[in-house]
């Protein structure tokens, strides 16, 4: 909730800056309503640290945020009708040579001044009425529990109340005897004297409690370690709470006869620790920190931690980063497998009152089915199958009464104070608010969609919920500490990383996704809808994956800002149905068809340059497209993604839009300008005037941006495919700052890496396709000073790579796939000093026999890091 309020204050205090000429004649109300919104959003953030979901707190939450909406509708809606009356007189005054300013004259937009003034003027007396109903029916006593207020900082005040203790109880421990050996060779390793730290990470309810306390009461753990204490750390703690948990083991031992007087009762921190630590300083220890949510502490705690006699502390998070900053040895936990899911599935489902054998434990035959449809459910979270089997265990044991169980698993689970859902959304309350947005909208993929990181977060810039922060100027280097940090977190999986340890690509645990679409729907922040659509409907955002029927209900959307859908084939012209959606921000497309259905041509209606909010487009799977004019009228547009399209007309006027940040075209060409339309213009239009852009996809026909490829100064990556080049040394001059360089099919006749060795930042290198068709690659001494990968991939004619001497100086990575010509390698990979990894696949048998049969200590080294398939 916060978040959406702060979003809006940046976007208000950009505009206001941005905009002065459009504002001038209601900037005392948007004043007004800045600061209002800014002393509300640090209210917002302040009550979502407490956790409270009270109902006069959410009610008053929910009307200050769509105050919020109206003042962001209002305001943009106002320059869409701006930019519609700029574009009427343009065409008025075509016969002009030269292009008019924004508003020509000052009368012309004196009426929607007008009409901004008295409608931000109501918003703002709505605002002061809600404000007036938090002190009249005492929102602010809804906020604080009975009890006294956390010192804590509100990222460490999560939920209120008593700790909570696991609810996996030790008779359910199912499996885990590998990841309890692992953890346990973890601790007991000889000869390591110093105190250490091992750290179970994972996501909530994935049985990192039930993990620890299996391997704290093993009995070879018991006789390694002379004291032993297990402490549930939780969010709301102290260290002397904490200390006092340590000592409660053997109370008396470590505080003498006096342990149970008032003294020690009021004993201070300093001096608890002080007692703690000597007692500890004779003896090795093991000391369990279950649930700990915050390095603070870990870095309280460690003083009174001897360092000495090989002791451990073992520590259970979800958060990775907290075991990075302990420096301790990580131990991932993974989820339950299928057989291992069933097991506890049926422990907890059919209870015998017992430790009776799994064999002992029957599931009839008629049930077997749907109970592993709800096994499967839970993904191998120990916590989520023990309360869905807590759950049936109180049903009866009848197929209608477990299918509906099943369909409605979602909602039980979500119920309760120690249900799977709500000790998930412990992980989501804890977040800071920044990440909350970014972390609800990982939500809109599909459930086990692979989502492509560099995607995800151009969308979360498009939306607005990144900003620059600091020295980092670039909002997408700060989208990706956000995204490692949802990660570190558990809150999202990574499923691949790049040459570089970037993510590539990752996966919302379904549980958690299923954590988002419900905190989304609370908030009215996003809507997942199917075939069905219920009323009244005008979302936010709207995410459907599979509507057949969405045409007829878009064209009263009007405060749609967000569209991500897949539309069937008969469907192609619903965009013209988005005449109302002025304000969207994000448009993502997916064009499907029945298998014997083919996919016609289209032609996108001019109305597209309607949307001038837009910063995100994406549009996939047709097989020919025509663009209209008017996607020069886009201004804000960063991300244009026209990739896995067949061929594309797309207009000149695509050059006018300087904002693009990340452009991706497929097999295209540009239509020329008309001639009755170059008279408008007064100036070359070209990619060299998109200089904001950092990655570019450029397929055939892509000579129309070689000419402007030096001016693109912040330009990360280039992609180029298709056989447009043959003599890459004076047909391209790249740019200096160039990091990742794809050429793809090119069918280059010369050898190119005596230009693109010349490159000074280039880190990564992709020939793939027969990019180059010569036999022989050599790289010149000196060359490429910063390259740390570099793939060559089915270069059918390649029969050599000569690497000169001080080439390659920081070649960590050499992977060459599928040249199947090539003789020669392994001296040449003695001369990489820096190389940590070569992969081989499919190459010719007798380089192969060559790598592995030639004697020598420095040819040992070279096969120890390399992986041949």
């Amino acid at each position: 909730m916060a978040e959406t309020i702060t979003f809006f204050v940046d976007k208000l205090s950009n505009l206001a800056v941005q905009e002065a000429s459009l504002f001038g004649g209601v900037e005392g109300q948007i004043s007004l309503l800045r600061n209002e919104l800014e002393w509300i959003s640090l209210f917002l953030e302040e009550a979502s640290a407490t956790s409270n979901d009270g109902r006069r707190l959410n009610l008053w939450m929910n009307q200050i945020r769509d105050a919020a909406y109206d003042a962001e509708d209002v305001i943009d809606e106002f320059i869409v009708r701006l930019e519609h009356q700029r574009q009427r007189r343009l065409q008025n005054l075509k016969f002009l040579t030269v292009v008019l300013p924004t508003c020509v004259i000052f009368a012309d937009k004196l009426p929607l001044v007008h009409e901004l003034d008295g409608r931000i003027k109501e918003i703002n007396v709505k605002i002061e009425k809600i404000l007036a109903n938090k002190s009249r029916y005492c929102v602010e006593n809804a906020m604080m529990p009975s009890g006294d207020w956390s010192s804590s900082s509100p990222n460490e005040v999560v939920t209120w109340g008593e700790k909570r203790l696991p609810i996996v109880e030790e008779a359910d421990v199912v499996g885990m005897k590998d990841e309890a050996g692992a953890v346990k060779q973890m601790l007991l390793i000889n000869g390591e004297l110093e105190r250490g730290v091992v750290a179970i990470v994972g996501m909530g309810g994935l049985g990192k409690t039930t993990l620890a306390k299996k391997v704290y009461n093993d009995p070879d753990v018991n006789r390694h370690f002379q004291c032993h204490a297990l402490v549930y750390v939780s969010q709301v703690y102290t260290i002397r709470e904490l200390l006092m948990g340590i000592a409660k083991k053997d109370f008396k031992t470590v505080l003498g006869q006096e342990a149970e007087t008032k003294e020690i009762r009021d004993m201070g921190e300093n001096e608890l620790g002080k007692k703690v630590c000597e007692y500890l300083e004779k003896r090795r220890y093991l000391i369990v920190l279950d649930d700990v949510w915050s390095i603070q502490v870990w870095n309280g705690l460690c003083l009174y931690l001897p360092e000495s006699n090989g002791s451990r502390v073992l520590i259970t998070t979800r958060n990775q980063q907290i075991a990075l900053d302990a420096y301790a040895k990580l131990y991932q936990l993974r989820p339950l497998g299928e057989k291992e899911s069933w097991v506890l599935f049926l422990k907890k489902t059919f209870p015998t009152g017992s430790r009776s054998t799994i064999s002992q434990v029957v599931c009839p035959a008629e049930l077997e089915d749907v109970g592993k449809k709800i096994t499967g459910k839970c993904k191998g979270l120990p916590l989520a199958i023990v309360v869905s089997g807590g759950l049936l265990s109180r049903k009866e044991k009848t197929p209608s009464s477990w299918e509906k169980i099943l369909r409605s698993m979602e909602w039980h689970l979500s119920q309760g104070p120690e249900s799977c859902m709500g000790i998930l959304a412990l992980s989501y309350r804890d977040l800071p608010y920044f990440l909350k947005s970014c972390f609800l909208y990982c939500g809109v993929f599909p459930e086990d969609c692979e989502i492509k990181a560099s995607k995800l977060i151009r969308m979360w810039v498009a939306e607005g919920f990144v900003q620059a922060r600091g020295e980092e100027t670039v909002e997408e280097d700060v989208g990706e500490d956000y995204l490692e940090e949802l990660i570190h977190r558990s809150m999202i999986q990574v499923v691949k990383r790049k040459w570089d340890g970037r993510v590539k690509s990752c996966r919302m645990h379904d549980l958690l996704r299923d954590l988002a679409i419900s905190k989304a729907k609370d908030s009215k922040f996003f809507e997942v809808r199917g075939n069905i659509f219920a009323y009244p409907f005008n979302p936010r955002r709207l995410i459907t994956h599979d509507s057949q029927n969405i045409s007829q209900h878009l064209s009263n959307c009007h405060r749609l800002r967000s569209l991500i859908c897949s539309i069937h084939i008969p469907q192609v012209n619903f965009l013209s149905c988005l005449r109302s959606a002025k304000l969207l921000t994000v448009l993502d497309l997916t064009l499907t068809a029945d298998p014997d259905c083919e996919i016609p041509e289209m032609k996108l209606p001019k109305e597209i340059g309607e949307f001038i909010h837009l910063k995100y487009f994406r549009f996939l799977g047709s097989h020919k497209t025509r663009f209209p004019w008017s996607i020069g009228r886009l201004i804000n547009l960063e991300t244009l993604d026209l990739r896995d399209n067949f061929y594309l007309d797309i207009p000149f006027s695509i050059w006018k839009l300087h904002q693009l940040r990340h452009l991706y075209l497929g097999d295209y060409q540009i239509l020329r300008m008309p001639i009755r339309d170059q008279r408008c213009f007064s100036s070359h239009l070209g990619i060299d005037k998109m200089t904001n852009l950092q990655t570019l996809y450029v397929g055939r026909h892509g000579w129309v941006v070689r000419r402007g490829l030096p001016k693109l100064t912040q330009l990360r990556k280039l992609y180029i495919y298709g056989p447009n080049l043959s003599n890459i040394s004076y047909e391209l001059i790249f740019p200096s700052n160039l990091v990742e360089l794809i050429l793809d099919g090119c069918h280059l006749k010369q050898d190119p890496m005596l230009t693109l060795g010349k490159l000074p930042n280039l880190r990564a290198l992709k020939l793939i396709n027969n990019a180059y068709i010569g036999r022989k690659i050599t790289c010149s001494s000196g060359a490429f000073s910063r390259l740390e990968f570099l793939r060559l991939n089915c270069l059918s004619n390649l029969k050599e790579l000569i690497v000169e001497e001080s080439a390659l100086p920081s070649l960590k990575t050499l992977q060459i796939y599928e040249c199947y010509e090539m003789e020669k390698l392994l001296h040449q990979l003695q001369k990489l000093k820096s190389l940590q990894q070569v992969k081989l696949e499919n190459m010719d048998h007798s380089l192969i026999e060559e790598i592995k049969n030639t004697k020598g200590e420095e040819f040992d080294k070279i096969r120890l890091i390399t992986s041949i398939t």
